[in-house]
């Protein structure tokens, strides 16, 4: 990783969208000459000023942003006019308003998913892509994590995250905590968000992290990353199932050259669905830009593992020397 930046610039860009408050979305944007922009995970999870250290700043202008209701954006934890296609605009929008011609863009896990459909919506506007823990959203994928899958490698967190849920209602795991977390008892709603974030912060390192568990416990950063997360997940991400890996979605975005960087050990985001999108990528001999495939052989999901962390900074250096 490089060492540690202050932003020259911050900013905010401004929403208006019909009874919908304004949504500030505030980026942060470090030094010249090529463009990054970092798309956060969750959805909910915000940036990390850490989340700057992928990238060598001599070379780049980083761009960080938080996205709809999550960080330092407002209003925080809302889910009004909050959609994958509202934040592709709103990725849209922040380049835009940089007078960016074309960036390169980097995100895991979530933001994978988000660069997808980005990239497939402004094909043309993308110069490269690294992507961390591959996530499309699809139902076999949120039923792995959420309610079958998981669940066997970590039973003691699993029989945490069950606890707010009455029995009868365990069959889905996903509506079950979107009623909670819509509850009007504001005591309930909390309580479910503590533990929705726990599970996904036990299980996403290979060595459970202490700081994430404690940061889990933390009410606003809880609140908004489980009611946002939920609201994207009960909603199938507002695509269709498998969407993003359809001939048709993959097709535009061939001509990108593409790094995917995926932890062996990831059980938020397993292996299956990085290989399904580099068998997609090269379906039937088509023509397409490089597609590097880097699976780590002693890491989970989080891009805070050693092995992960050196592989983005690798990739981080090789596309803005080459693209």
């Amino acid at each position: 990783m490089y060492p540690p930046i202050e932003p020259y610039e911050k900013g905010r860009l401004d929403i208006r969208a019909s009874q919908f408050p304004v949504a500030d979305i505030p980026p942060v944007v470090c030094n010249d000459p090529l463009v990054v922009v970092f798309l956060h995970g969750g959805p909910g999870g915000g940036v990390d000023p850490k989340d700057r250290q992928f990238f060598n700043p001599d070379k780049y202008k980083i761009v960080l942003f938080d996205q709809r209701g999550a960080g330092k954006s407002t209003p925080s934890a809302c889910i009004d006019h909050n959609t994958t296609w509202d934040l592709v605009a709103d990725i849209e929008r922040l380049r835009d308003k940089l007078s960016i011609e074309k960036w390169h863009v980097f995100g895991g896990s979530w933001g994978s998913t988000l660069a997808l459909a980005y990239a497939q919506t402004h094909p043309n506007r993308v110069r490269s892509l690294v992507l961390r823990g591959i996530f499309t959203l699809r139902k076999s994928e949120l039923r792995f994590f959420y309610q079958d899958g998981t669940s066997h490698l970590f039973p003691e967190e699993w029989s945490r995250y069950l606890r707010p849920v009455e029995p009868r209602k365990r069959d889905d795991m996903i509506k079950a905590y979107h009623s909670l977390l819509e509850d009007p008892d504001e005591k309930i709603r909390l309580g479910a968000a503590k533990a929705w974030s726990r599970w996904e912060m036990a299980t996403s390192r290979l060595f459970v992290s202490q700081d994430s568990l404690e940061r889990a416990e933390e009410d606003d950063f809880a609140l908004s990353f489980a009611r946002i997360e939920n609201h994207y997940f009960v909603n199938d991400g507002f695509m269709r199932d498998g969407q993003l890996l359809e001939e048709q979605s993959i097709a535009k975005i061939r001509h990108i050259p593409i790094i995917v960087v995926q932890g062996r050990y990831d059980v938020v985001c397993p292996p299956t669905t990085a290989w399904a999108l580099k068998m997609a990528w090269e379906a039937n001999g088509a023509e397409s830009a490089s597609f590097t495939f880097h699976l780590v052989q002693d890491a989970g999901h989080s891009s805070r593992e050693p092995g992960i962390e050196k592989k983005l900074v690798e990739a981080a250096d090789e596309v803005v020397e080459k693209y």
